[in-house]
């Protein structure tokens, strides 16, 4: 069977394409090559995201660029009407680029599978139209590849975040594998918890749980920092010192006061609404830390370990007793040029020497 340049393509090289993004580029200028007048394609398909229902890249052919609009689930609070994927941005954005009408069809044999667009510089004749078709079915294996490829990065970030799903996916899934990093380490819980969870119906737990991870995560997500793990309440994060033990502390005490400032009008909102407030503490350190796989042999976590994993877990600890809502360790103050109030050394359980603690001025 001789396959036109452009299915020979699809066959032979299209899953090795960096993504669904390159595999239209690459599509519509094969296409081209083999005299179809396209003005412009659009590939939309859902996507597996806590937070985006549906990608449509946008690719014109004068120019090569392709744009990306995303379609956003209904959930979110920050969707509005017209944020919500409902898979038409495609259509309405090929209508623009000329007058003639839109090919559209589905990828594969799902009803709600992906689709593709295309509008030419002229109207398609049958025989154009039928090797768009063809075009659309030989496409179906290499983009089944890209999205698989696709939903397992997505699920790694979400369970893992960005960095860490990036080392798992880099490295064999086998223990004793990781590397020793220096980074700021942040460990915060809420206080009251369990009395909490005690006198409450498991659905507003969750959602006061939500609501916290929302904060606390939301801000070391915006300063450069990584969660490494959420626990019950708690959650250990990563500020990786890539340029300098300064800009990883400063980064961390960012977050850290960004938090602070997003608690205090939650627990204002949650007043108004007969809800009890969420304290929390939040320790701060610098250090040394393995950053890799550990666990069973056929059953792997990846995550940070070490004494400085310790350190920060136990200053946490003193939050309740010293009263304070930020504790910084030594090791991290002496590398900031942030005003911190002094508050003494201080035993920390299971660790060896007393640790210098400083706090954040109260705003």
């Amino acid at each position: 069977m001789q396959l036109s340049s452009t299915l020979s393509w699809l066959v032979d090289a299209a899953a090795e394409t960096a993504g669904a993004n390159r595999l239209l580029a690459d599509l519509g200028s094969h296409l081209i090559t083999d005299g179809l007048p396209l003005a412009g394609g659009a590939l939309t398909l859902e996507v597996p995201h806590p937070l985006i229902a549906r990608r449509t890249w946008l690719w014109r052919a004068d120019n090569g660029e392709v744009i990306e609009a995303l379609g956003f689930a209904p959930e979110q609070p920050f969707a509005m009407p017209d944020m919500v994927g409902s898979g038409d941005a495609g259509w309405r954005w090929l209508g623009t680029l000329a007058p003639g009408p839109i090919h559209e069809g589905t990828i594969g044999t799902r009803p709600d599978g992906p689709t593709l667009g295309w509008i030419g510089t002229r109207a398609f004749t049958p025989a154009e139209a039928d090797q768009l078709r063809e075009a659309a079915r030989f496409m179906a294996a290499p983009l089944a590849a890209l999205a698989a490829r696709a939903t397992l990065t997505a699920a790694l970030e979400a369970y893992l975040g960005r960095r860490s799903a990036a080392r798992v996916l880099a490295s064999p899934l086998r223990r004793n594998t990781g590397e020793t990093i220096r980074a700021a380490l942040l460990f915060a819980d809420l206080r009251g918890f369990t009395a909490l969870s005690e006198s409450h119906p498991p659905a507003e737990v969750i959602a006061a749980l939500d609501a916290w991870f929302d904060r606390i995560a939301g801000a070391i997500h915006a300063f450069g920092g990584e969660v490494l793990k959420f626990i019950g309440d708690g959650l250990l994060a990563i500020f990786p010192v890539t340029t300098s033990a300064r800009s990883a502390s400063e980064a961390a005490l960012r977050a850290v006061s960004a938090a602070r400032v997003g608690m205090a009008h939650l627990d204002a909102e949650r007043r108004k609404q007969g809800l009890p407030p969420l304290p929390f503490g939040a320790a701060l350190h610098l250090g040394e830390v393995h950053w890799g796989n550990i666990g069973a042999a056929d059953r792997l976590d990846f995550t940070a370990i070490g004494a400085a994993v310790n350190l920060v877990s136990r200053l946490e600890g003193l939050c309740k007793p010293l009263e304070q809502t930020v504790l910084v360790s030594g090791a991290l103050a002496a590398e900031t040029e942030t005003p911190l109030v002094a508050l003494g050394s201080h035993d920390l359980r299971g660790i060896a020497r007393p640790c210098a603690v400083f706090t954040l001025p109260e705003s």
